[in-house]
C-alpha cells in the first residue's frame, strides 16, 4: 500500500508539498496557508480566498447540490450540463426534446424558467458560531435532549440571520460537531435556462465514459439569475431583471498547460476521511454493497419500464442520477480492495490509540476513542436500515402524502418549534417539490417502484420497519391506491398544504390514508434517531478533538470533512501513468473524439460539431502548447460529489474550465486520498467557448463574458 494513502488514512495532513493534491480547505484557512499556496504557484494574495465580498470566492455559487460561478455582470451562471439536466428535462416534452437537441436563448425573453426548486445561492458571509451553537451543552447532556438543544440553538441562529430579506442561512458542523459555521447566502429564486449544448455534446460518452479517462465531454450549461427590479430576490416574474453579482470571474486569455497551478472553488458534498476502521468495514462490507444493489435494481426498473418517449423524458434526470451514483459506489468498492483500505484504517486507528494511551493523553483522548467505538455499531445498523427504508420515498405520491401530513402536524406548532424542513421558510421549497412531480411521474412506473421498495423493506427485521405503513398499503391494495388517489393533480397536492390534521384524518384518498396510518410509527422512529444522534454527538466531538490534537502534536494542519459548504482545493494540471508503458495525458483533443465517434449513442456528435472538428476550425481557441483544441483535462485537485460545476481557476484566479468528474481509479478519495491515482476531470474553457462559437453560434453570450468570437 502506498505511503501516501497511509498518511491520509491516519487522518493527518502532512507538511504541504509544493503542489498539494489533498485537502478541501475552508476559505478562512487560506491566509495561514499563504506560503504554501505561493510556493504551489498561486499568484493572487492568499487572503483573497478568504474574502467573501470579492472575486474569486464571491463569484462562486451553490445550486443546492451542484456548484456554479458567475461569468458576467448580468448574472450569467456557468455549471455542468448534468447539473442543469433537471431543468433541461423539465422543459422537454415529446416533440420538443431539449435533452437531445439542446437549447439556446437568443434573447433574455427567450430564456426558460428552470425546474421548480432551482436556486442560485451566493455566499455573503461565513461566521464561526461554535460558542452559541454549543451554549448550554455539557458532557452530561446527551441523547435526545442534546439533539433538541443543538437544533434549538441552530434554528435561533438561522432565524436571526434570515431577518435580512432574500437570505437563506444555514449552520453546518465541522470536525464532528465541535465547530460550527453560519453561512449567509443570497437566495435567488428566479433561475432561467440560457444555454445547453446538444445532449451528444453535454453527455458525450454517456455511462460508458462516466468516471473514465480519456473523456471528450462538453459537460457545461448556462443559467441566468434574476431578481426583482429593486435588486432583491423575488419569485419568477417577467418584470424581473438579471442579477448583478458583486463579483464575476474573468475568462483566462493565456494558455493553460500541463504542470500549471489550478484551483477549484465549490461546494463539495460529503467525505468520510475521519471514519474509523470499524465504520470503514461496515460501509464496504454491507452498506455500500446494499446501496449499489438497490440503485442498480432501481435503474434497471426505470430503463425496462420507460417504453415511450414521454416515459424516457419523465425519468431521464432521475435515471441519470441513479446510474451515476451506482457506478461511483462500485468504483469505490473496487478501489478499497486494491488499496487495502480496511487494513490501512486499522493501522491508522492503532497509531491514534497508541498516541492517546500516553500518560499525558490517557484521561482525555483515550477515553474519547473508547466511548466513540462503543456507540458506533448502533449507528451503523441504523444507517443501513435508513438506506433501505428510504427506497419507499422513491414512490412519488407516497412521499408527497407523507410530507404533506407531516407539514399539517408541524403547522399546528409555533414556527420556532417546528422540525427543520417544515418551518415557514421551507414552504416554497415544498411547493416546488410537489410541482416537480407533474413532469417526472408516470403512475404505472411509480407503482412498480413502490412494489420494488416494499419487497426490499420487508427483508428488514420488523423492529426496523414501519409495519403500520405496510399494513395500510396491504389493506387498501395497490390497484385502489393508484386508481383512487387525487394526488396526481398538482392543484390537489398544493391544496393539502393548507388543510388541518383533521382533514387528513377524515380523507378517503388512499395515499393520504397511508400517510396518516404510518405517522405515529414515523415519529417513534424519529425520536429514537434523535436519541441516537445525541449520544453520537456527545462521543464524536471528543473523538474528533483527539484526532485534531494528534495532528497538532505533529505540527500538521487539518481540514474538516466536506459537508456541502464552500471550500477550495488546489493542485496542478497533470496526467498520470496507469500501467507499464501506458500513461494518461493531461489533455484530450478532438482527435480522440473522432476516434470514439460511431454515429450511435452515446458517441454520436452533432453533424455541425463533426464538420467543424474535421475542418480543424479551432479559431482563436487552440492551445499554443498543444497545437490543437483542448477538450478535457486532468488535475491533481481534490473534489467529490457537489463539486460538479465548480469553477476551475488558474494562478491568477481566472476561469479556465468546469470540474465535472473523477476517475474510477481515484474513487477511494472520499475516504482516503492517494496522490498517484486521484485526478479531477474538467471541461476546458477553450472547448466550452469553441462549441459556443463554432458549433452553436452563442456569440452574444461570448460577448457578454468579454470574449470576442472568432472571425
Amino acid at each position: 500500500m502506498r505511503a501516501r494513502l497511509l498518511a491520509s488514512a491516519i487522518f493527518l495532513i502532512s507538511a504541504l508539498p509544493a503542489v498539494a493534491a489533498e485537502g478541501m480547505w475552508l476559505p478562512s484557512q487560506a491566509p495561514a496557508m499563504a506560503e504554501q499556496l505561493k510556493k504551489a504557484g498561486l499568484e493572487i494574495p492568499a487572503a483573497a480566498l478568504a474574502d467573501m465580498n470579492a472575486a474569486p470566492m464571491n463569484a462562486i455559487a451553490s445550486l443546492a447540490g451542484c456548484s456554479a460561478s458567475f461569468l458576467s455582470p448580468k448574472g450569467l451562471v456557468a455549471t455542468n450540463h448534468h447539473c442543469a439536466y433537471g431543468s433541461i428535462q423539465y422543459n422537454s416534452s415529446a416533440g420538443n426534446d431539449l435533452l437531445t437537441n439542446g437549447f439556446l436563448a437568443k434573447t433574455l425573453a427567450d430564456e426558460l424558467p428552470a425546474a421548480p426548486g432551482s436556486r442560485v445561492l451566493v455566499m455573503e458571509a461565513l461566521t464561526d458560531v461554535s460558542a452559541p451553537m454549543l451554549k448550554g451543552i455539557t458532557p452530561a447532556v446527551t441523547g435526545k435532549a442534546r439533539t433538541d438543544m443543538v437544533e434549538a440553538n441552530r434554528k435561533a441562529l438561522i432565524s436571526a440571520c434570515e431577518q435580512t430579506p432574500g437570505r437563506r442561512c444555514d449552520v453546518r458542523s465541522y470536525f464532528g460537531g465541535g465547530t460550527w459555521y453560519l453561512q449567509r447566502m443570497i437566495e435567488i429564486r428566479d433561475v432561467r435556462l440560457v444555454y445547453a449544448p446538444a445532449g451528444s455534446v453535454g453527455n458525450y460518452g454517456g455511462e460508458i465514459d462516466n468516471w473514465m479517462w480519456p473523456r471528450h465531454t462538453g459537460d457545461f450549461s448556462f443559467y441566468r439569475a434574476y431578481v426583482g427590479a429593486d435588486g432583491n430576490p423575488a419569485a419568477f416574474s417577467k418584470a424581473n431583471v438579471p442579477y448583478q453579482p458583486r463579483a464575476f470571474l474573468k475568462p483566462a486569455t493565456g494558455d493553460l498547460k500541463e504542470g500549471d497551478f489550478v484551483m477549484i472553488a465549490g461546494f463539495p458534498g460529503v467525505t468520510e476521511r475521519y471514519r474509523t476502521a470499524a465504520e470503514t468495514t461496515a460501509y464496504y462490507s454491507d452498506i455500500y454493497p446494499t446501496q449499489q444493489r438497490l440503485l442498480t435494481e432501481y435503474s434497471d426498473l426505470l430503463m425496462r419500464e420507460s417504453k415511450t418517449e414521454a416515459d424516457h423524458i419523465a425519468y431521464a434526470s432521475i435515471l441519470k442520477g441513479s446510474d451515476n451514483y451506482k457506478k461511483k459506489i462500485k468504483g469505490q468498492m473496487d478501489a478499497a480492495v486494491t488499496a487495502d483500505l480496511a487494513g490501512t484504517k486499522a493501522r491508522a486507528g492503532a497509531a491514534l490509540s497508541e498516541w492517546a494511551a500516553r500518560p499525558e493523553n490517557r484521561r482525555t483522548h483515550a477515553l474519547a476513542i473508547s466511548n466513540y467505538d462503543a456507540i458506533i455499531n448502533e449507528e451503523l445498523v441504523a444507517t443501513r436500515a435508513t438506506l433501505v427504508n428510504g427506497t419507499l420515498n422513491r414512490a412519488q405520491l407516497l412521499s408527497a402524502a407523507r410530507q404533506l401530513f407531516r407539514w399539517a402536524n408541524e403547522r399546528a406548532r409555533p414556527d420556532a418549534e417546528r422540525e427543520p424542513g417544515f418551518q415557514d421558510r421551507d414552504r416554497q421549497l415544498l411547493i416546488d417539490r410537489l410541482n416537480l412531480i407533474d413532469r417526472r411521474f408516470v403512475a404505472r412506473i411509480d407503482r412498480l417502484v413502490l412494489e420494488q421498495a416494499l419487497a426490499e423493506v420487508q427483508k428488514l427485521p420488523e423492529a426496523q420497519r414501519n409495519l403500520a405503513l405496510e399494513k395500510a398499503i396491504a389493506e387498501i391494495g395497490l390497484d385502489r391506491l393508484y386508481a383512487g388517489t387525487q394526488l396526481t393533480s398538482a392543484a390537489e397536492r398544493l391544496a393539502w398544504l393548507d388543510r388541518p390534521v383533521e382533514a387528513f384524518a377524515a380523507s378517503e384518498d388512499p395515499f393520504i390514508r397511508v400517510a396518516v396510518a404510518s405517522f405515529a410509527a414515523d415519529m417513534v422512529s424519529e425520536s429514537r434517531m434523535k436519541d441516537r444522534l445525541g449520544r453520537l454527538h456527545a462521543t464524536r466531538v471528543p473523538f474528533m478533538a483527539a484526532v485534531q490534537a494528534h495532528a497538532a502534536a505533529q505540527g500538521q494542519l487539518l481540514y474538516p470533512d466536506a459537508n456541502g459548504s464552500l471550500r477550495f482545493t488546489y493542485g496542478q494540471v497533470q496526467g498520470r501513468p496507469i500501467e507499464d508503458g501506458k500513461a494518461w495525458t493531461a489533455f484530450t483533443t478532438p482527435r480522440g473524439l473522432l476516434e470514439k465517434e460511431s454515429g450511435k449513442e452515446p458517441f454520436n456528435s452533432p453533424a455541425r460539431l463533426l464538420a467543424a472538428v474535421k475542418a480543424g476550425n479551432w479559431g482563436k481557441w487552440a492551445s499554443p502548447a498543444l497545437g490543437t483544441l483542448p477538450v478535457n483535462n486532468l488535475s491533481t485537485t481534490d473534489i467529490t460529489n457537489g463539486n460538479s460545476g465548480s469553477a476551475v481557476l488558474n494562478a491568477r484566479g481566472e476561469f479556465v474550465g468546469l470540474a465535472f468528474d473523477g476517475t474510477l481509479e481515484g474513487m477511494l478519495s472520499d475516504w482516503a486520498v492517494d496522490d498517484a491515482t486521484n485526478r479531477t476531470i474538467a471541461v476546458d474553457s477553450r472547448y466550452i467557448f469553441w462549441v459556443m462559437d463554432k458549433v452553436d453560434g452563442a456569440h452574444h453570450l461570448l460577448r457578454e463574458m468579454g470574449l470576442t468570437p472568432s472571425q
